[in-house]
């Protein structure tokens, strides 16, 4: 969404009109569901996807009939068995597409494709919010009673289309050698912003983690660090040795830390629960940390845990992953 922000920006400030296309609902097998997004000008498709095939086609062809319109529309159609087998799908399906045109130099739309940028930049949480009838998008940051997962919302009498862009939660990693180095450009397009904590100069350097939101040079011990993990943060433990990963260990377990991830074998994981144990640690306080870290999908270099690790933190986020060690 970052991007399709960016391009909507640029459009409209080189005087070209745009379409916002947005899945709002769908039923059966379709290729993408509600929130899906796409931008759209007279030159075709900007930024973003609505699935692709039969549906992405339709979806633009509508967009560009209503370019240089004010009014948003609806509409919704059943994929045809030739749209089926297009699509490699054995079900049907059905899709409720939403199309918001936005006039070229529109000062309202631009003033939002800035302040969203601010807020990405910035790791805000922050709801986009589309009007269904009439009426120009809002970003929401108020919390109260929004949901993470798409959904449409009334208020004062107006429907909206309302979806959570950016989520709450960073990636504190605990080391800065070769899977971290994989880890962070597998997470950021995720929308995980990484924080890299590290004690060793040459391992903290930001030419090594370009897309990191932060990289520190500090000890692992270093409270302040530890301070500011929130119950939304992931941590994930991969420093050089096992002393400072226990010594990183006893400090995740008195954060409010959602996830806990510790890389090495069983055996190593079995000597630091008991070392914890004997810091008066219990087994219930010792079942947060997962380990080893990732969803077991055989690999072993760098790159492939992680996407291991990158595979199980979506699970965390989307509340679908089974809590604690893995047996």
């Amino acid at each position: 969404m970052k991007r399709l922000f960016e391009r909507m920006e640029r459009a409209l400030t080189e005087g070209e009109d745009v379409a916002l296309v947005t899945v709002i609902a769908s039923s059966g097998s379709v290729p993408r569901g509600a929130g899906a997004r796409m931008l759209v000008s007279v030159r075709g498709l900007l930024a973003g996807t609505v699935g692709g095939g039969a549906v992405e086609h339709r979806c633009i062809a509508a967009a560009q009939e209503r370019l240089g319109t004010t009014r948003p529309e609806q509409f919704s159609f059943d994929l045809t068995p030739e749209d089926r087998a297009g699509l490699g799908m054995v079900c049907g399906g059905a899709v409720r597409v939403h199309i918001l045109p936005v006039s070229a130099g529109d000062s309202t739309a631009l003033a939002l494709c800035r302040k969203a940028a601010e807020y990405f930049a910035h790791k805000t949480p922050f709801w986009l919010a589309v009007p269904l009838q009439t009426g120009n998008m809002a970003l929401w940051t108020e919390q109260s009673g929004l949901r993470a997962d798409p959904e449409i919302r009334t208020v004062d009498d107006q429907e909206w289309f309302v979806e959570l862009l950016q989520r709450p939660g960073q990636v504190y990693i605990f080391g800065g050698g070769h899977v971290a180095q994989a880890l962070v450009p597998v997470l950021a397009p995720l929308d995980f912003p990484c924080v890299v904590v590290e004690d060793r100069a040459e391992f903290a350097r930001r030419e090594l983690f370009p897309t990191a939101w932060e990289v520190r040079l500090t000890e692992f011990s270093d409270p302040s660090v530890y301070a500011a993990v929130t119950e939304d943060d992931y941590l994930c433990i991969m420093t050089r040795g096992h002393q400072n990963d226990l010594l990183v260990e006893e400090m995740a377990l008195h954060t409010p830390a959602r996830y806990i991830g510790l890389i090495g074998s069983a055996r190593k994981s079995a000597a630091a629960f008991e070392a914890l144990r004997e810091k008066g640690f219990t087994d219930g306080e010792l079942e947060r940390i997962v380990t080893p870290i990732g969803l077991p999908l055989g690999g072993r270099t760098p790159a492939e845990i992680a996407i291991s690790i990158a595979a199980q933190l979506i699970q965390y986020r989307s509340g679908l992953a089974l809590k604690g060690r893995r047996r």
